[in-house]
Order: structure tokens, then C-alpha cells, then sequence
């Protein structure tokens, strides 16, 4: 769902899920149009306009006459393109296509800030928009049984708007159809009329482990999934005559990982050969592993899979960007109607598997019942709640989630209330995103002013109204949980009773429904109460598992506000944030930690290591991934860098220290060096000095 406003100069587009672009340039007569723009959107706008300005985006221009594509290299010459019938492919967070007719240019702004569209004179334009998320298109009910939700697999790919390779693009996968238990199957029309037929086939045992972990692949495959007595899960493509058996456990799960893997890569590679291509660093492995593109991109899905099954897996798992999601779920029939959130963020399915906790883990959380004796302690703490957790068998992953029985460490502990929890949040107009910050501690001053400014200063950038609340009552705290707020940063103490107020304690468990989005419970203990509001109706919250102290909770809480405003996810957020401490496990996340709050400055969010080296010079590794957008890629802006990269792969360069302080004076991104976390615009100012002193 698209929304879109005009104002002064500028044309404000939000889709659903809080995803921002800001167009500017001398528009008018603005209006939405049914006119055809040739690719797929949710919605056309018609304008006039002698210049268009974006946030600095991968862009390349098609021409439809010639099928000529030209793509503007970042830091590189600007496209002068003669008189045609162009449509522009702009990468921003909200898709976004520019059809116009005559002589055009696309430059970058000095800054590489922007990028600008512009027509020697006035030109009327279509301006076509897509964006990531998606509502489901229905609910197929499944009998509780592994035949039926076999069955009900099939038919989650439907949400697919192709079977090209160019699925691998986030915004041509939707939000699969719901799940919801029935006496017997029942596929809609509307989603059984969508279904392709990709002439690939999984067959699994009768048993749901099988079916919850073979989830993922079936889903991008496109495959029909049905249940057989066969010892081993077994893939055929009777076209291609191919007929192969996969492992059985835990081993299966490892084959099932890598498949997927493999698949989806090839397929980034390969969709470059197709309309929506763009320079890729990757691609250059198709030459080593003889494929060709061309033919690949307009091969049936059964041909491609059987050229994909070809290659070794060894051949290309070192240039595999590192899967982003891995969720830890228990294979029973209570939980398989969160398989269609899953598939939405091409998560991995494992089994969930725990130890006890021993070795650095368990000292870490004997150091906590030291400093609980301490001075340092937070003051007029009573009785902390505790959790018992344990270890968790993690997988391959960058983000790790759970489903399971038990409180485990290093993951979000998630809830099925959650993800529908989000789709409710969905349908929630908005026009601005509003956060309280809620100071219930006086001694907490510190936390509470740096937290207020970092959302206010992120209010001058972003659509974010910001209110602080001191010394709530029980009621008070009450009436803020149950307002209409898209997140709650509370400062303060919880005990067995609940979160502290100046006239008592407030618990969770007394609202009848929690109508904030998101919250961090900067508390002591306050596991069980974020857990609650997950249950009452909130989407995600971060939270601890015991007593922390102040200094920890100033710097966790001052960073993760940071982070939040700046796009990325709460659980990603909160990863980082614990980094700045030696007692980062006790934060943790509940709720689907791969929600976020804001989407930044509508780019995927990016991360930097930076390690010096001899010299004046530096070795940067950037990062750059979110659950929400994989198979995207990402252009470093770097001199004499000219190719983009997939999410999730890492790219590395030496840097002299002027270049480094340009680099971090432009990115507004959170900079591991040292051992410690900064951000980059502070980070820039000490290689200034660092400058001046040499």
C-alpha cells in the first residue's frame, strides 16, 4: 500500500511499513494515473517537472526502443541520453520507476548525496512505485496434519510476482498467504489461480520436522511439496530427468541450507542478464563457473535449476553473502501458522536445540551476582526478576530468532502473538512515527537527556514526533502503554510487582491490549514484562534478563536510540548497543526482532569496521544487510570503486586518512574500531584532529 503527499517542492511517499522517499524538484499537477509503466507497482503517479531529485541510488536508464540499458556508475561520468522513451530504474528503499519521452540527464550531486533527473525543458512524467511490503493476499486453512500443511506449502509461493531469477529481488517476493488450522484443507480461488507451475516437485515423510525445515526452499523453488512413505526428503524434476535424495537429520537440515543458498545466489547473478540488472561485483564469477546469463535468465524454472544443481557447492560457497535469518522453530501444529512470517523474510527453519550454559558464558553470568553486591548497582532496587536461560546450537545465521521452548541467549525470543501483532500495526494509519520517552529513575538523568536529543535531532530528518513523561503514575504508565505510540523507551526499575511508578507498580498483565509498537524497557528484570506486551499487542521490545547497572544502561540505551532512529532492526540495534559493555547478554530482545522502527534515510543500514594499518592508511570493511531486503545489493561509495554488492557480503578497502574522514563524514553509520563502537560523524572529527596533528 502506497501513500503519497505533495508539499512545496517535495513529493512524500510511505508504504505500510514505514518506508519513506522524499522526491523533490519543481513538480506540478501531480495526480495518480492508470497509465502502463512497463514494470511492476503498487501505484502511478503523473507530473510535470523539468527535474527530479532521489536519495543517492543505484540507477540506470532502459530504452524501450533499442532495450538499450545505461547505467550511471557511482563517482563516475553523468548519462546525457539522446531523445528516446526511457524508463528510469531508481533502487530507493520504495521502488521506484521514471517513464518519460525526449533528451534527459542523470547526474549525482557533488555531495553524492542525491541523485537528479533532468529535461531540458518541462516534461509531463509517469512516476511508478512498488513497495517491499506486501498484506497477504488470503488464508488457506490447513487440517492438523503433515499431508495438509504439505499441501498448504505448495501454495505459499503464490505471493511470488515471478518465477524469473528476479524473485531473488525483495520486491518481487509478497507476504505469503496465512495459515490458520481448519477440519480440512482450503485453498482460495485467488490464491489457487496464482500458482505456477515450475514443474519442480519435494516429496517428505509424513512428518512435520521435515516440512517446517524444508519450508524455506519449497517456498523460493516454487515447488509442489506432498508427503509420501519415503525414507528422506526427495527432489525431482522429471523434465530435466533429475531425481536426488537429501540426508536424513541433522544432516538434512545442513543440505537444505546450502541448496537454498546456492539457488538464490545464482540467481542474483543471473538476473543481472534481465531488465532490472545492474554491475555487480559477484557477477564476474559466472565466467569462472562457465554459465551464461543470458540463456539462464530466459530458461524455464525446471532448466535452471537443473544447471544451478550442477555447479559444486564448494565452487561458490566462499562468494555466498552470509545468510541473514535463522529461526529456531519446534515442529508442531501450534506453530506452523507462523511459517508464512518466516517465508517473508526468506528466513532458515531449524530445530531448536539447547545446552547448558558453561565455560564464558557462565562466568559472565556469575559476574552479575557480584556486582549485585556492589555500590554501583542501580539504587532502590528491590526484589529483580531473574530468568533462567541456556545455551542455544545456533546455525547458520547473522540474526538468530527462537520458537521454542526455554529463554536462550545470543537470540530475539519471539511469539507468534507478534507477527500478527504486526500486521494489525500495518493497518494503522500514520503519518509520523511518535516516541515517549519515559523517566521513572532520577538517577537515570543522563540516559533519559542523551536518548530525548538522539530522537529529536532525528525528528529534524524524519517524520518523528517526540514527547518526555517524568515521574509517571501507575495509571499514568498505564495510559501510555495502552495510547497509540509507536514506541516506548522506559528508564527506570522493575521489579517482581513490575515496572516502578512514584505511587506503586505497573504490570503489564493489567491491560486488556497494548497499543505501543515497539518498547525498550531499560529496567532491571524486565524480561517477563516485555514478554507481556508482546502478548497484550506489541510487535517488539528490547529488554534484560537481570540486574544491570547505570554506566551499562546509559551507553546501551543511548546507542540503541541511535541506531533505532537510523533504520536498523531492534534486535540488530540491541546486538550492536551490548557490544559497548562487558554484560551485553543480559539485554535481549522480544517479540519479532527483525521488526524496525524507521527506515533511516532509505537505505539498507550499514556497518564499519575500521583497523589502522601502517602508515596514514586504514583497512574499512563495510556491512551492509537487513532482514527485510534480501537479495538487495548496496554501492560503496569508495573512489575508483565501481561495482555494487549483495547484502550481506562484505567488501573491503585501504583507505588514506583523508579519504577515510570524507567517507565517514558522508555515512551516518555506527564504526566498530578499537574494540569499541562510535558513530561515523563523530568518528570523522577525531581523524580530523587526528589530521591536524600530523
Amino acid at each position: 500500500m502506497i501513500e503519497w503527499e505533495v508539499g512545496g517542492d517535495h513529493l512524500r511517499v510511505v508504504d505500510s511499513d514505514n518506508a519513506e522517499l522524499l522526491v523533490s524538484g519543481d513538480l506540478r499537477d501531480v495526480d495518480r494515473s492508470d497509465a502502463d509503466i512497463c514494470r511492476p507497482v503498487d501505484d502511478v503517479l503523473s507530473m510535470t517537472a523539468t527535474e527530479l531529485r532521489f536519495p543517492h541510488a543505484v540507477v540506470y536508464a532502459h530504452a524501450m526502443g533499442t532495450g538499450t540499458q545505461h547505467e550511471l556508475i557511482p563517482n563516475g561520468e553523468p548519462l546525457s541520453l539522446p531523445p528516446g522513451e526511457y524508463v528510469i530504474d531508481v533502487d530507493t528503499e520504495i521502488k521506484t520507476y521514471v517513464r518519460a519521452t525526449g533528451r534527459l540527464r542523470i547526474d549525482q550531486t557533488d555531495d553524492y548525496e542525491s541523485i537528479v533527473i533532468s529535461f531540458p525543458d518541462r516534461r509531463r512524467l509517469l512516476c511508478g512505485f512498488r513497495s517491499r511490503q506486501e498484506f497477504p493476499i488470503g488464508t488457506i486453512t490447513v487440517p492438523d496434519s503433515p499431508d495438509g500443511l504439505a499441501s498448504a506449502l505448495t501454495y505459499l509461493s503464490t505471493s511470488h510476482k515471478t518465477s524469473s531469477p528476479d524473485r531473488s529481488y525483495p520486491t518481487l517476493r509478497g507476504h505469503p498467504p496465512l495459515l490458520r488450522r481448519g477440519p480440512r484443507l482450503d485453498v482460495p480461488d485467488q490464491i489457487r489461480s496464482r500458482r505456477p507451475e515450475t514443474g519442480i516437485e519435494l516429496t517428505v515423510p509424513p512428518s512435520y520436522e521435515w516440512l517446517f525445515v524444508l519450508a524455506p526452499l519449497s517456498y523460493y523453488l516454487q515447488a509442489t511439496v506432498e508427503t509420501a512413505p519415503v525414507d528422506t526428503p526427495q527432489l525431482r524434476i522429471p523434465a530435466e530427468g533429475v531425481e536426488a535424495s537429501f540426508a536424513s537429520f541433522p544432516a538434512f537440515e545442513h543440505e537444505v541450507e546450502r541448496l537454498l543458498r546456492k539457488v538464490f545466489f545464482l540467481d542474483c547473478l543471473v538476473r543481472n542478464a534481465g531488465p532490472y540488472g545492474t554491475k555487480l561485483a559477484e557477477a564476474r564469477l559466472l565466467d569462472v563457473l562457465d554459465l551464461e546469463p543470458t540463456e539462464l535468465y530466459g530458461a524455464s524454472p525446471q532448466e535452471r535449476l537443473a544447471a544451478y544443481l550442477a555447479i559444486p557447492y564448494e565452487a561458490i560457497e566462499h562468494r555466498l553473502p552470509e545468510w541473514h535469518l535463522a529461526m529456531y522453530v519446534t515442529p508442531e501444529p501450534d506453530l506452523f501458522e507462523v511459517l508464512p512470517f518466516l517465508l517473508d523474510r526468506m528466513s532458515l527453519c531449524y530445530l531448536p536445540r539447547t545446552t547448558e550454559l558453561e565455560g564464558r558464558e557462565l562466568v559472565e553470568r556469575s559476574l552479575d551476582d557480584f556486582y549485585r553486591g556492589t555500590n554501583r548497582r542501580r539504587s532502590g532496587v528491590g526484589q529483580v526478576p531473574s530468568v533462567d536461560i541456556v545455551k542455544p546450537e545456533l546455525r547458520t545465521g547473522k540474526v538468530h530468532g527462537w520458537l521454542g521452548e526455554g529463554v536462550p541467549i545470543d537470540v530475539f525470543k519471539s511469539a507468534p502473538d507478534s507477527y500478527y501483532n504486526r500486521l494489525e500495526y500495518l493497518n494503522r494509519p500514520s503519518e509520523r512515527t511518535r516516541i515517549c520517552v519515559v523517566l521513572n529513575d532520577p538517577s537515570m538523568e543522563g540516559e533519559h537527556a542523551d536518548v530525548a536529543d538522539i530522537y529529536r535531532d532525528r525528528s529534524e530528518d524524519l517524520s518523528i514526533d517526540v514527547t518526555v513523561e517524568e515521574g509517571c503514575t501507575v495509571s499514568e504508565l498505564a495510559d501510555i502503554f495502552a495510547s497509540s505510540t509507536d514506541f516506548v523507551h522506559y528508564i527506570g526499575h522493575c521489579e517482581d510487582e513490575g515496572l516502578r511508578c512514584t505511587d506503586g507498580f505497573f504490570s503489564a498483565s493489567s491491560l486488556d491490549h497494548c497499543s505501543v509498537e515497539t518498547f525498550f524497557l531499560n529496567a532491571c528484570g524486565s524480561f517477563n514484562e516485555g514478554r507481556t506486551l508482546i502478548e497484550r499487542g506489541s510487535v517488539a521490545g528490547a529488554v534484560t534478563f537481570t540486574q544491570v547497572l547505570n554506566d551499562h544502561a546509559v551507553k546501551v540505551g543511548s546507542t540503541f536510540a541511535k541506531l533505532l532512529v537510523h533504520g536498523f532492526s531492534i534486535e540488530r540495534a540491541l546486538g550492536l548497543a551490548r557490544r559497548r559493555i562487558m554484560m551485553g547478554k543480559d539485554y535481549a530482545v522480544v517479540g519479532d526482532g527483525t521488526h524496525t522502527l524507521t527506515q533511516g534515510e532509505h537505505r539498507t543500514p550499514l556497518t564499519i569496521v575500521l583497523e589502522p594499518l601502517e602508515g596514514d592508511r586504514y583497512h574499512m570493511t563495510l556491512e551492509c544487510y537487513s532482514t527485510r531486503v534480501t537479495g538487495r545489493y548496496y554501492f560503496p561509495h569508495v573512489p575508483d570503486n565501481e561495482y555494487a554488492s549483495l547484502c550481506g557480503n562484505r567488501t573491503d578497502f585501504i583507505l588514506d586518512r583523508e579519504t577515510l574522514e570524507t567517507f565517514l563524514a558522508e555515512s551516518a553509520a555506527p564504526v566498530i574500531y578499537g574494540g569499541d563502537l562510535y558513530w561515523s560523524l563523530d568518528l570523522a572529527r577525531q581523524v580530523s584532529d587526528w589530521n591536524e596533528e600530523t
